[in-house]
């Protein structure tokens, strides 16, 4: 069986989940080893099952780990594509600005 691991930050528009990756083994009724390519040799393979989802095949919610780019110290950078919405929201004092981005 396949799972793929989440990865990111959670949110509505956000991709969360890299992969698919095979199972190795079932270390406990909760935490699964995956093989994991030699670019994600750093992490460590051993994972509790909320961090896992099946691999139902729908290629919009799972990322390719060449896509992400992660760095020898476990952190990625995200790039925005397109500014969605900006909206300024009025406080008694100042002024919030907030842009979402996809």
């Amino acid at each position: 069986m396949k799972r793929v691991m989440r990865f990111g930050k959670k949110g509505k528009l956000s991709l969360r989940y890299i992969g698919p990756y095979r199972i190795a083994k079932r270390i406990d009724n909760v935490a699964y080893e995956l093989e994991l390519p030699q670019e994600l040799a750093a992490v460590h393979p051993v994972f509790h099952i909320s961090m896992l989802k099946k691999c139902l095949g729908d290629p919009s919610l799972i990322l390719l780990t060449e896509s992400v780019r992660i760095k020898d110290n476990l952190s990625y950078e995200e790039i925005p594509v397109q500014i969605l919405d900006h909206q300024v929201r009025k406080l008694r004092t100042k002024d919030v600005a907030s842009v979402k981005v996809l």
